[in-house]
Formats: structure tokens, sequence, C-alpha cells
């Protein structure tokens, strides 16, 4: 594919668009420094929301006040917030794991490779098929000493205790979903939910793992699942973040809920994160659907 020479823009053509249309971008020398460490399309998510916005449009000029500093202060913030929310996620997957391989196991040592005693989701289509390639495909792959171990004494068949420790986060999911009724609510219970709105969690935190994973963007994002809440009351905690759970800020509740439910992992570092949030008169912490009273809540004090 050929891209048109004029598409291209050198450095300090960029920033002269930016100057143009609006920004203060300071010490040329030093904008062109920040191009070169963060590519200026990554930047743009970052500086969307001082964009003018008018109707339902977004324009090309920036408000008044709009810095790239204060644009670079976002992007290191968020850097930051996915770091700590992917180690946050980490002893809440490895529960995860631990849980449903024991009790499957009780079920049967190999129920994964079993869809006749899983649950009716394991019946359903092709999607149990496609679940199990990919497992066969992560387990050829697996450079464990535990996996060599088996392929040695056992022919390479795992239990299901040491299965679930090669699925991804995903294929994780998709295994609870085959489990039957009666497990899901057992692993579900542990966290203080019901099994449909564990694996509505799953789903939801799965997606932020990966945002995490791939560098992307979780300031001011909108999240597409919005995952599935015990009623009002149960969780005050959770009521007060209830409408903003398509917002980052939403679905790092969750996460804190799960810290806190089992008492593990670090629950202290994302509040920690949130307090350095830097102060963008244009942009408030608002931006990631937190309340204004949020560092009161049980969850984040």
């Amino acid at each position: 594919m050929q891209v048109a020479p004029k598409a291209f823009k050198t450095y300090e053509e960029q920033i002269g668009l930016l100057s143009s249309r609006g920004m203060d971008i300071g010490n040329p020398d030093v904008a062109i420094k920040q191009l070169q460490h963060v590519n200026y399309y990554r930047l743009s998510g970052y500086w969307y929301s001082f964009r003018r916005h008018s109707g339902q449009h977004r324009e090309d000029d920036f408000y008044p006040g709009t810095i790239l500093q204060d644009v670079v202060k976002l992007y290191n913030f968020d850097e930051a917030l996915r770091t700590a929310t992917f180690a946050c996620l980490t002893p809440i997957e490895l529960t995860v794991r631990a849980l449903l391989g024991h009790e499957l196991g009780l079920l049967d040592e190999c129920a994964h490779l079993k869809p006749g005693i899983l649950g009716p989701q394991a019946g359903k289509g092709a999607i149990y098929s496609t679940w199990l390639k990919r497992y066969e495909k992560s387990l050829r792959e697996s450079k464990e000493d535990f996996v060599s171990h088996h392929r040695v004494r056992y022919g390479g068949t795992l239990p299901v205790w040491a299965a679930v420790e090669i699925l991804d986060w995903g294929a994780l999911t998709y295994l609870y979903g085959f489990a039957p009724r009666g497990i899901q609510d057992s692993v579900a219970d542990k966290f203080g939910l019901t099994a449909p709105q564990l694996g509505s969690w799953m789903k939801s935190l799965n997606v932020v793992r990966n945002i995490c994973a791939h560098h992307g963007r979780l300031f001011n994002r909108v999240h597409a699942i919005k995952p599935k809440l015990p009623k009002v009351g149960q969780y005050p905690h959770l009521d007060e973040t209830r409408n903003e759970m398509n917002r980052t800020f939403g679905q790092l509740s969750l996460i804190q809920h799960m810290l806190h439910h089992r008492g593990i992992g670090r629950p202290q570092l994302l509040p920690a994160v949130l307090r350095s949030y830097p102060d963008v008169k244009l942009l408030p912490l608002s931006h990631t659907g937190a309340p204004a009273n949020w560092g009161e809540s049980a969850l984040w004090r």
C-alpha cells in the first residue's frame, strides 16, 4: 500500500499543526523530543478531550488553555494507571485459576476434556470445540516445566488443576462458562457474587487487562461491556459508581471489590495512583468516571 508523500509530517510539522489549532506546545525542542518518545497518534487520544466540542462532533481546534505538557502529564498518569491495574488484576486471575481448577477437579480430574460432564454451555454449537483447539495449541506451545513433566510421565494429558495454569484470561473465562452451575456458584461466592455476575465481570476485566497489556488508553475511556452488579444495597461501595460502570473508574471498582473481598493483592495501589492524578484544569479526574467523593468510599480509602 502506498501512502501519498503529503500525508507524512515531520516532527516540526506535527508541532506546527498543533500550534496552529491553538495548543500551547511550549519549547519546540522539548515538544519534538516528546513526539520522538510517544507517537503523535498515540498522544492524540489524550488531547482528544481538549478539542472544542460542537454539537455531536469534535472540532480540530483546541479549547483555550490547552497545553502540550498537560497532555503529556495525562499520558504519564495513564501509563502508571495501566501498570497498577495490570498488577492488581494478577492476583485476581491467579485466584480464579486456583478456585476453578480445584472445583472442577472435584468433579473429574480431566473435566476440561469431557464436555459431557460440564454445563450446558459446553454443548452449544462449536464453542467448546473452538476452545479445545485453543487449549491444545497453548499446551503444544507451553514451555512450563510441569507441562514437560506431564508429557514425559503421563503422555501430556494435564489434570484440570494444572490445565488452568496455561490458559489466558479469555480461555479461562470460557472454561468458567462451561463449568456446571454449581461449580460456577461456588467460585463466584468466594467473591460475594452470583455466577452470572462473576462471568460478566471476568469478561469486562479481560478487556481491561488486554488494554493494559497492549498499552492502550484507560483514561477517559468508555467501555463497551457493562458488568452485571449485585442488587442495590448489597454492596453500597458499588452502588456509588453503579451509573459509571462503562467508565474506567467503574471497571476499577470491580477490581477493588474483588481484592478487598478475598483479601488478596494490594488494594491500596490503585487509590494511590488515582491520588496522583495531575493538576489539569480542563480535564479533572471526573473524566475517568470518578465521583467527587470517590476517596471516601470503603473501596478507595
